[in-house]
This record gives structure tokens, sequence and C-alpha cells, in this order.
């Protein structure tokens, strides 16, 4: 008689399996996919390791597995991602929110919270927002903020329009399509402009894991040959829209942070930048102050 393919059996196998197949996080993919096949939450697979997987969540599971070892991303298969502690729905029309992304959040917030308004509301603008991670993120843990959510992509705006209502955040936030703060009417001005545009450069790109560069939306990823194209047409539109004394925050290559910087620097309306590292002691995440009045 077989040995029965246990919980315990199916992660270890597929763990192998997965590793084999490049993965560089081949566990933790097997219990998020298994968790989903079961249709539980992954910290009940420790409870069950010894329960036999039923053969209907066995041939899910198995799909699943497959299409992760031909490179899909997980958050793709199972579509949702943990940021910032919320659970956003991810489709292949949006980027995978990455840890990394959740600075832009914390300054945001927290410039945020420094600055003075008249009125109830602190007008923040999410420039390019895809699945609405940073603005979500924001109007969930701020909230007097009000943000502007803007993307170029309606498929994109659709999904982040869903991840706020699902978050209870869909009345502060307003789903606008638009071309960076291009088009959008004089009012209000916005006491931080956070964004994680496109910033990685042609050669770069190139140079991506098959996972990101084979299922990531590219025009959410690829600026141009510099990778700094997006970033220098944001600049500027953010010190007009911009109130004095407000923030423009935005993730960012640590090989181009050294050119945004000067970008900022030529620049008058603004005071000088500051780069903020990630947890890899890499510049990641550039502040930069609109002048006060």
């Amino acid at each position: 008689m077989s040995e029965p393919w246990t919980v315990l059996r199916l992660l270890t196998w597929t763990t192998d399996y997965l590793k084999a197949h490049g993965s560089d996080s081949p566990r933790l993919d097997a219990e998020v996919l298994l968790a989903h096949a079961r249709g539980c939450e992954r910290i009940m697979l420790y409870a069950a390791f010894d329960q036999v997987v039923a053969d209907d969540v066995r041939a899910k599971f198995r799909e699943l597995v497959k299409r992760r070892a031909e490179g899909a991303p997980v958050a793709y298969l199972v579509g949702k991602r943990e940021f910032y502690s919320l659970s956003l729905r991810v489709t292949p029309d949006v980027l995978i929110p990455r840890p990394e992304t959740e600075l832009v959040v914390v300054e945001t917030i927290e410039s945020g919270s420094k600055f003075k308004v008249q009125g109830s509301k602190l007008e923040v603008a999410d420039v390019g927002t895809g699945s609405g991670a940073i603005a979500v993120a924001v109007a969930r843990h701020a909230p007097q903020c009000h943000v502007t959510a803007i993307d170029n992509n309606p498929a994109a705006l659709a999904i982040a329009r869903e991840n706020a209502a699902a978050n209870g955040v869909a009345e502060r936030i307003e789903v606008v399509l638009g071309d960076l703060l291009g088009g959008l009417p004089a009012q209000p001005r916005f006491a931080v402009v956070a964004s994680n545009p496109p910033y990685v450069s042609e050669s770069e790109f190139a140079a991506l894991a098959p996972s990101v560069k084979n299922h990531e939306p590219r025009q959410a990823l690829v600026a141009g040959s510099e990778g700094t194209e997006v970033i220098e047409r944001l600049i500027p539109q953010a010190a007009e829209r911009l109130l004095p004394g407000g923030w423009l925050i935005v993730e960012l290559s640590p090989m181009i942070a050294a050119r945004v910087v000067e970008l900022i620097a030529a620049d008058n309306r603004y005071e000088p930048a500051t780069l903020i590292k990630d947890l890899a002691g890499l510049a990641r995440v550039l502040k930069a102050r609109r002048k006060p009045a």
C-alpha cells in the first residue's frame, strides 16, 4: 500500500521540487499554494500535517505547483498578496507589491503626520497606484488622509478600487485615470505626493528574473533607456501640485538614485533630497521637500 499524501508529505515533496525549479522561497511557496488549494489560512497547515489531502485538492494543488515551476508568481496564482499587514488582490494587470514599497508608506504617513493643514483632511496623491497598495495602506493607517490614486491603466484602477473597498477605505480614496499628475484639477494641492513609478532601465529589465520579466506588466516596470524618464516628468509636476513644505516621496532603483538627487537639485523649488535605504542597505526611497513659501 502506497504512503498517503498527507499535508506534510506534500509540502516536503513540493519544497524539493520547487527548489529544483529555481524558486528562492520553495517552502513558503509550497505552503501558500497548498493553503490556497485547501481554502484555509497558511497557519492552519501546521495543525494539519498528518491529515490526508483529498484527491480534488491535490489535483488543484498539482496544477498550481506546475505553473509555479514554470515561473508564474505565487501572488498571481493565489490572486492576493500581503502588504503592510493588509491583504490585496493582485492580477497580471498590476505589479506585485514588494516589501520595499512599504518604506514609501511609512515615510508618507510620517511626513503627513507632521504637516499642518487647515481643515480635517490631509490630501495625498499616489501616482501610479497599480493595485492601490500605497493608497490603501496610507488611508487605512492614517485616517486623516484623503488619497487621490492615479494610474494610466484602467484595468489596474479596477483592482485598486476593489482593494480600497475590501479594506474599508473606499470613501477616502479617489481613483483617477491619468498620466502622472497631468490633467488633474488645480485643487486640491497635496501635502504628500507618493509614487512607486516605473524606474527600471531597458538593460536592467533584460536582466530581471523570468518570473518578473515574463509575468509582471512591463509598462509598470520600465521607464526607458535610462530608468529616470518617468521620475524626470514627475518631479516638476509634483512641485506644481505640492503645498509649500509638502513632500515628494518616490521609490527608485539604487542604480539611478544619484541621478535623481541631481534632478531634484536642479529644480530650485525643492530643498535638498534625502535617500532612505532598504533592509539590504541600498538607496530605495527618495524624499524631497517643497520649499516653504
